[in-house]
């Protein structure tokens, strides 16, 4: 008789340990949960800012039309074409005339007379 309660008292001890180890888990998930989303909220705060300040660095069509320019009879009327050529396809090929593979958009743009329009 004297086992059997020694046995129960062991049994109710173990119940009671196990049970707080249990809860204990339970809190230490819903920390790590919490935090967990508090920390996707933060990506997501800072990948917002980013898409909102980020933006793809101004091409200097002035400083690029120049250099295009700079050996042409015709400066005024170079630099009015190679600017709206500039500012639609933000690249101008190297060089004064010519290497236009290296800037597609500014190659294919034409004139409604289908002649092309950046020199």
């Amino acid at each position: 008789m004297k086992k059997m309660k020694v046995l129960a008292f062991v049994m109710l001890i173990s119940l009671l340990l196990l049970s707080q180890v249990l809860a204990e888990l339970s809190s230490y998930s819903n920390a790590e949960t919490s935090s967990v989303s508090q920390i996707q909220t933060n990506d997501e705060i800072e990948t917002a800012a980013f898409k909102k300040t980020h933006h793809r660095p101004k091409f200097n069509c002035g400083h690029a039309c120049a250099r295009r320019c700079k050996e042409t009879s015709r400066k005024k009327v170079c630099h009015r074409a190679c600017g709206s050529c500039c500012a639609k396809c933000q690249c101008v090929p190297p060089g004064t005339s010519g290497h236009t593979a290296s800037c597609r958009c500014y190659a294919t743009l034409r004139t409604h007379g289908n002649k092309l329009k950046c020199p």
